[in-house]
């Protein structure tokens, strides 16, 4: 399980990735402040850094700099309400390896991490998600479902590999909107039940269940 330490002082925003990264089989650890995010990314026990520039203490530059300096390779995801380009130039340039800009959707900032990750996993990462006669080729972007190839859009596709990734678990409408949609989504928005209704009509009625009051469920069959 890979370890990622969110340094982010607004709250919300801390927790939104924590839990979105929590659903997706990551360990994330928040921290508010320039000086612990410094610590603890040179501790050893973190295997990759989202880093905000606005921190109290140090800023995210500063921390950027020094664990650089240190000689740390650890990966680091920057993260701004600043989209300049010189921002984005200073935050490559003093050894970042990605940049995005608020408000930003958990979907871009998990694909980001992940492939940040991929050069330190083992050979034997797995790359396609099963469930009964369903499969998700997290690196082709294709679906099947038996033999027959499935076309998805972006987004149905991420719905479909989040519900691949917790196969004949209960997830509820506020945990999919966040992994899928964004933590600046409306929470009132029924685009939840809408994708679900696509998925349904592409992947098979009876292989989504909708539990009242919970949400919903990818059958294992």
């Amino acid at each position: 399980m890979n370890r990622v330490l969110i340094a982010e002082d607004e709250r919300r925003i801390a927790s939104f990735v924590a839990k979105g990264l929590r659903s997706n089989g990551f360990a994330p650890t928040c921290v508010g402040d320039g000086q612990s995010a410094l610590t603890v990314a040179l501790s050893g026990e973190v295997d990759l850094l989202v880093l905000d520039i606005g921190l109290p203490d140090l800023d995210g530059f500063a921390v950027l700099r020094r664990l650089r300096a240190a000689g740390s390779r650890l990966p680091v995801v920057m993260l701004t309400a600043r989209d300049g380009v010189r921002d984005t130039v200073a935050a490559l340039e003093g050894g970042a390896d990605d940049y995005m800009s608020k408000p930003f959707r958990f979907e871009e900032l998990l694909a980001r991490i992940r492939l940040r990750l991929r050069p330190d996993r083992p050979d034997g990462e797995q790359t396609v998600l099963r469930c009964g006669e369903l499969a998700l080729d997290l690196r082709t972007r294709r679906a099947r479902v038996g033999d027959r190839v499935i076309d998805l859009t972006a987004r149905e596709f991420v719905l479909a590999e989040t519900f691949l990734r917790h196969p004949g678990q209960v997830l509820a409408r506020e945990q999919l909107l966040s992994a899928v949609w964004g933590y600046d989504h409306d929470p009132g928005s029924n685009i939840v039940d809408v994708y679900v209704g696509y998925l349904r009509r592409k992947l098979g009625a009876g292989r989504i269940t909708t539990l009242r009051g919970m949400g919903y469920r990818l059958e294992e069959r």
